[in-house]
Formats: C-alpha cells, structure tokens, sequence
C-alpha cells in the first residue's frame, strides 16, 4: 500500500468511522443504559484478552483484570512476556484523580559486574551467544509488580485471578500462526532442552498452527501462586527451578535463591509532561521511554505538524530530527538512575528534571533545522537547567546495548473507569530459550550496555549488581484539557517502542486520525544512527524528499505491537488492536450480581 494514496482515507475515517473489533465475539460500540458500567481491554492474543474480560465482567478491578491478563499471556505469547519476566504498570484512579506507576522491571543478581557481557579478550560477546545463557536472566519482576499493584488496588481476591490460565494450561490452548512462525524463524530456542521437548515434536518441527498444546508445569506454578501469593514464587520450588535453570545453562549466571527472595517491586513517580493541550504521561527510569518519548514531544511542539499535513515530508523530517536529539539523550544519561546515584552520581529526580526542563527543551528544539537533517546529533547538557549549581553533569560514555524488539502491552479500563496501562516482556523472542517451572525466563540482562566504558568514559547503563537494566517500554496514559483521560496506549519493539508511541500519538491528537486508524498508520523512527520507515508504506517521492534533506532511510519490517483506548465524547470507548500482531479489543458492561 502506498501511502499517499491512502492519506484522503484516513483523513475521512478520522472524522468519525467507527473501527471495528477484530474479535469475533466483541463489538467496537456498546449502548449502555445510564446506570450501567462500561469496561474495556485490548491485549495481544485473544486468549488473554478474553480472561481479563471475564474478570471485569464480574466487576474485578483493572489490575485483577492484568492479573489474568498477564498470566494467560505468558502461556499463548511466551515469545513476549510472562511471569518469567517483567514489566511497567501505570493505573489512574479517577475516584481519587490519582496516577501511580510500577516499576517490575528485573534486577542483575549479585555476582553481576559490568564485565559480565565481555569476552576474555575484552570484547563484547556475540549478542546471541548472550542472549542464549544463563548470563542474560535477570531476577523476574512481574510477580512481585502484579502483587504490589493488587494489594492497593484489587477487587477480587488473589486466588481467584489465575483461573482462566490454570485451566488452559492444563486443556490446552492452540498454538496461534504468530508462535508458530517465531519458533521456525528462531531455531536456537530448540537448543535449549526444557523449551525443545515443550515447543516442537519429535521430529524437530515446531508444533503446527492449530496444534493444542499444553502446560501442566505451568499450570502448577499458576496454582502455588494463586493459593499461597507472591512469596510463593520468590521462594521454595519455583525458586528453586529458576536458580537451577539459570546455573546449568551455557554460562552460568551465578543467580542465588537469595537473589530471587530479595527482589522488590516499587512505586515511582510518573513523568508527565503537556502536548498541545494534553498531558501525557509514562514511566520513569530505568524506563527510558517515558522521558525520551516526552522529549521528542516537547521539541516537536513548536512547530505546526497539522498545517504540516499527516506524513507529509516536513513533518516526518521534524519527528526525525526531534527523534535524534532525544535519543542522544537517553543513550547518554538514562538508566537505572536510582543506583547510579547510590553510586555517587546526580540524584534521579535531577536527571529527569534537567532532561524535561522546558527551557532546555526549548534550546535542543531551537537546533532544528526545519530545511535539513543535522550532520551529527549529540546528548546534550541539562545541568544548567536543573538549577543545583552542580555545573555541567559528569561526562558518561554512549549505551552499547542490542536491545532487539519483542516484549507484549495491554490496556485495561474497569467499570469503575480505573486504567492500567501495562508493558510487559521477557525480552527477545522466547526471552533466554531456558524454562523453570513452565515459563520461559528473560534475558532482560542483555538490556545492559555490553561495554561498561566508551571512549573512555563510564557508560551509564554498564552491568552492575542489584541494578536494572534500561529499558525502552513506554506505556502512556494520556489526559484532556478537563484532566480527564482522553487515551492509553503503548507498544512493544524493542528500541522502536518509543518511535510507535509517538506516531500514534501525533496521529491522534495532530492529524486527528480514528484511533484504530492511528495505529495501522506506517511507522517511522529514527532510534538509533538512521532513519527506518516501515517497508512499503511511504510513496516514493516522500522517500526522495527526506533524502533530499539529509536522510537516510532505511525501509523494513517495524513490528510494533500498539493497543490502546480512547474515550469518546459520549464516554463509550474506542479500541484499538495492532493488526501487525495477533491482538483483539473486548468491551461490555459489568454483569448484575445477584
């Protein structure tokens, strides 16, 4: 499809087409009597998304609905996420007007150092000798997150949201055309025993679409979790399984059970930031898409992307720009801020402040030029508009970590109008290719600048012990003019996710595009040292324009992952399930008790 000849389409679908649900038993519209209560969910498989609806159907909560969500998930989508791995949670209460973040992303255990991913040479390891190690697991975070999030805000009890998942591991579920085709393009994952005997037959072939396939040991660790909580899964056999995994593997990692029993999840404080006339806002490190996605924002917003026109080249060569400055940014100060200051850096709250100042903002965004694509982009300094008097922040050497796309998000809106906003993983497809307790284990670790120092200067986002990876997740709720929600939204892809986040998000509130349109609409980004549209999406003159002003691009695949709501101005919801992947939205109204 070539785009330009699809811009008048969505141009006219923006003004009020209604998207259809990709889900055979949903509907993108539902009439609601006054007294009734609207929910809402949009996941990545249908499976999942169908067993977080069965909870808010009941009148659970949008974190017990996660809870299910996120359990079945890591069954029917383990190339992406699971409770083997970890995530960051937002929820907003509207009762309350609150916004609270979670923070599951995993931890390195204590033996880590920041030459863990270096060769005996004092090279960087092949990317995927590491990946396929017990060196890349890091402690997983999502159990401990989920807990956390429930004990403040769940409904239904504990024990009662892991249902849906414990009956389709032990029945089955059948394996969808999107796993099947990441087992046979991912071959290494049948290296790996536990995960060889469970995803391919005797004959070495992954199991066919369609195949039912089940998971008893996953149906166990489901249930220890479900009766006896959280502790249940940082202790005793699951535990056990996890460390035993991980130090059996190819390169051990050197996890301990104490590892695994220290692991905290945590509250932080969300980065917001105002576009035009909303307020967005995200995660805080050591994610770094909130920050960087409310960078490029900010840097964008002097300059008129609607007058533009929707794709046109001026503004794809603004986002491109603006794109750049803030991924120098990130590669030079964003981390797991909060050690870093344990460790005698600036304090975490200093670092995102300076990066989101709006006069630095301002000055990075004045070095736009509009006519041609900067020769060479660099981080810039903040410091001065931090206000400390600390003067110009210690210099830190470029992040050299692969960060490949994978990972799953889902969006969740209760009968009680309460949101999570949700970006889960377990990091490249199939995470480390290691299994402990039915689960696939991350290799979030490998999320780790592989070199500690760059032209001679301590990197940042270097392994270190106890410390969490860097992370590109960024998942967004986003607020009207009134303070109240207008959108949620966030995607998977690696580095990319930040690229898919901010075009769905120019789409919807500059182009003013459907959302459902706003979503399939091509990606663009630029998160690394080249631009890449995705293949087949842009005319051929818009590819020769941006060239003409200074760019490279690189068109391929860009598998973003995006879901998300909207609310209407009649307060029903309008869903939206990337069709680049296998998700579905649901919504209905919260069944009668009796």
């Amino acid at each position: 499809m070539r785009y330009l000849l699809v811009i008048a389409a969505l141009a006219m679908a923006a003004c009020g087409r209604e998207t259809a649900n990709p889900a055979e038993d949903g509907a993108a519209v539902v009439e609601t009597a006054a007294e009734e209560k609207q929910w809402f969910i949009a996941a990545a498989n249908p499976y999942a998304a169908k067993a977080g609806a069965a909870i808010l159907k009941r009148g659970g909560s949008a974190v017990d609905a996660a809870v299910a969500t996120q359990a079945v998930l890591g069954l029917v989508e383990p190339q992406s996420s699971g409770l083997g791995g970890g995530g960051f949670l937002i929820h907003y209460d509207p009762a309350t007007q609150s916004l609270v973040t979670y923070n599951g992303r995993e931890k390195a255990p204590a033996s880590a150092t920041p030459t863990r991913f270096l060769t005996e040479a004092g090279e960087p390891m092949n990317y995927y000798d590491a990946i396929a190690s017990g060196l890349s697991v890091g402690v997983p975070g999502a159990v401990r997150m989920l807990d956390l999030a429930h004990r403040e805000h769940g409904e239904l009890p504990w024990n009662e949201l892991f249902t849906d998942a414990i009956d389709l591991s032990e029945a089955g579920f059948e394996v969808s055309p999107r796993l099947n085709g990441l087992l046979e393009r991912f071959p290494r994952v049948k290296t790996m025993p536990a995960a060889a005997q469970y995803f391919y037959n005797t004959n070495g072939a992954p199991w066919p679409v369609g195949h039912v396939l089940k998971n008893p040991a996953y149906a166990a660790t489901l249930a220890s979790v479900a009766n006896d909580g959280a502790d249940a899964f940082y202790s005793g056999e699951i535990a056990e399984a996890i460390v035993e995994a991980v130090n059996s593997a190819p390169k051990p990692g050197g996890m301990t059970l104490t590892d695994i029993a220290d692991f905290t999840a945590e509250k932080v404080d969300p980065v917001c930031s105002g576009y035009r006339s909303y307020q967005i806002c995200s995660m805080a490190p050591p994610c770094s898409g909130g920050v960087t996605t409310l960078q490029i924002l900010s840097m964008l917003e002097p300059f008129d992307l609607a007058g533009a026109g929707a794709y046109s080249i001026e503004a794809l060569h603004l986002l491109f720009e603006a794109s750049r400055l803030a991924y120098a940014d990130r590669n030079e100060y964003l981390a797991d801020n909060k050690q870093l200051a344990e460790e005698g850096g600036l304090a975490p709250d200093a670092i995102i402040a300076g990066l989101l100042s709006p006069d630095y903002l301002t000055m990075r965004s004045a070095s736009i030029d509009p006519m041609r694509a900067a020769e060479a982009v660099e981080a810039g300094d903040p410091s001065p508009y931090v206000g400390d008097g600390s003067g110009k922040w210690r210099p830190m050497g470029e992040d050299a970590s692969p960060e490949p796309p994978s990972t799953s998000h889902f969006v969740i809106v209760d009968g009680e109008g309460r949101v999570v906003s949700m970006t889960t993983t377990v990091e490249f497809a199939f995470g480390s290719h290691l299994m402990a307790g039915g689960m696939i284990l991350n290799n979030q670790l490998t999320d780790f600048s592989f070199a500690p120092v760059r032209n001679g200067e301590p990197v940042a986002n270097a392994v270190g012990p106890g410390k969490r990876p860097r992370s590109s997740m960024s998942p967004v709720i986003v607020f009207d003019e009134k303070g109240e929600l207008f959108a949620a939204l966030g995607s998977p892809g690696g580095p990319a996710i930040i690229g898919f986040v901010v075009k769905t998000l120019i789409a919807l509130i500059d182009w003013d595009f459907a959302l459902q349109d706003a979503v399939d609409a091509p990606n663009v980004v630029y998160p690394r040292d080249q631009a890449v549209v995705e293949d087949e999406t842009l005319d051929s003159q818009i590819i020769a324009g941006l060239e003409a002003k200074g760019h490279a691009i690189m068109q391929r695949d860009l598998t973003s992952g995006v879901h998300a709501v909207r609310v209407r101005a009649d307060g029903s919801y309008e869903g939206a399930a990337d069709p680049r992947r296998e998700g579905v939205w649901l919504t209905g109204v919260v069944e009668a008790s009796d």
